[in-house]
C-alpha cells in the first residue's frame, strides 16, 4: 500500500469515530450530606424521650395540683425556682451564687478524686491482671472493700484530713477506684496470648510492654470501668457534700431542705441529672475515640 494509500485510509478512519464531547464544569461541588438521614435520626433520638418527659410533667401537674399536696407541682417549681433555672451563674454573696456555679465546684472536687482513682486504678489494676499471687491476695480485700457505702467513709476521712475539702475528695477516690481496678484486672488477663508472644520476640521491657501493648488492648475494659466510676463519683461528692457543708450542688440540696424549699431541691436534682448524664457520655466518647468502637467482651 502506497503513502497515499495510508494516509487516505487513516483520515477515514479517523472521520468515522464520533467527536467528543464537551461537558462544562459547573463548580458546585456534589453534597454528600444526607439531610433526610440526619433528620430522621435526630426524629428518632429526640422525639420518645420529649414524649416521655411531657407525659411525667403531665402526670406530675395532675397529681400535686391540689392544695394539700405535698410536693409542688411543675408550674410551682416555674414560678418559685425561676432565678435559678433561668439565671446558673449569679452571685449575691459567698454563699448565695447559682447552681452553675455550685456544680462547678463539685466538678472540680470529682476531677480531684476521680482522676487520681483512674491513674492508681490502673496501675493496680495492671499489677493484679499480670500477677496471679496479687490477684489471689488483693482481689477478695477489694471484693470486700468496694461493697462499703461512700458515707461510711467519711467519718475516717474527717478524722484524717482535718478538713472537708480534702475528706470529699478522698471519699470520691476511696468510692470510684474499684469499678477501674477490677476492670483493669480483667482487661489484661485477657490479653491474647499472641500478644504476649510477640512482646517476647520484640524483646519489650516492662514499661514497653504496658503502653504499647496492655493499655492499647485492655482499653475497652478500663473505659468500661471508667465509665462506672465516673458515676459513682457523682454521687459520692453529692452525699459528701450534704455533710461536709460548702458551696457544692451536694450542700446546696441539704440547705435547701432544711429552709423547707422543694422547688429549688428539685431543679438541683434536675441539674445532677444532666450533669451526671453528660459525665457518663462524655467518658463513653472518650472511650470510643481512643479504643476505635471495640467494646469488652
Amino acid at each position: 500500500m502506497s503513502a497515499l494509500a495510508k494516509k487516505e485510509n487513516v483520515s477515514a478512519i479517523a472521520a468515522a469515530k464520533p467527536a467528543a464531547t464537551i461537558v462544562p464544569f459547573s463548580g458546585k461541588p456534589v453534597s454528600r450530606i444526607d439531610f433526610r438521614q440526619i433528620g430522621m435520626t435526630t426524629l428518632r433520638n429526640v422525639v420518645p424521650p420529649v414524649v416521655v418527659l411531657a407525659l411525667i410533667l403531665l402526670v406530675w401537674q395532675v397529681l400535686c395540683s391540689a392544695p394539700d399536696a405535698s410536693l409542688p407541682s411543675p408550674y410551682v417549681v416555674w414560678t418559685e425556682a425561676y432565678d435559678l433555672i433561668a439565671y446558673p451563674f449569679f452571685v449575691y454573696g459567698s454563699q448565695d451564687i447559682g447552681l452553675g456555679w455550685r456544680v462547678l465546684v463539685s466538678l472540680q472536687r470529682v476531677a480531684y478524686g476521680f482522676g487520681l482513682a483512674a491513674v492508681t486504678g490502673v496501675i493496680v489494676g495492671a499489677i493484679i491482671g499480670q500477677s496471679i499471687w496479687a490477684m489471689r491476695g488483693l482481689d477478695p480485700i477489694f471484693q470486700v472493700l468496694r461493697t462499703v457505702p461512700p458515707l461510711a467513709w467519711l467519718p475516717l476521712s474527717l478524722a484524717a484530713f482535718q478538713d472537708s475539702s480534702p475528706s470529699a475528695i478522698f471519699v470520691i477516690f476511696i468510692t470510684s477506684i474499684w469499678p477501674v481496678i477490677i476492670n483493669t484486672a480483667v482487661g489484661v488477663r485477657n490479653i491474647p496470648q499472641d500478644y504476649r508472644n510477640v512482646a517476647q520476640v520484640l524483646r519489650l521491657n516492662q514499661i514497653e510492654f504496658f503502653f504499647k501493648i496492655m493499655l492499647p488492648s485492655a482499653a475497652p475494659y478500663i473505659f468500661t470501668g471508667l465509665r462506672i466510676g465516673v458515676g459513682l463519683s457523682w454521687l459520692a461528692i453529692v452525699a459528701a457534700e450534704m455533710l461536709t457543708g460548702g458551696v457544692g450542688i451536694g450542700f446546696f440540696i441539704w440547705d435547701a431542705w432544711n429552709s423547707s424549699r422543694l422547688p429549688d431541691i428539685i431543679v438541683a436534682l434536675a441539674y445532677i441529672g444532666i450533669v451526671g448524664f453528660a459525665l457518663d457520655k462524655l467518658v463513653s466518647a472518650l472511650g470510643k475515640i481512643i479504643t476505635r468502637g471495640a467494646s469488652a467482651n
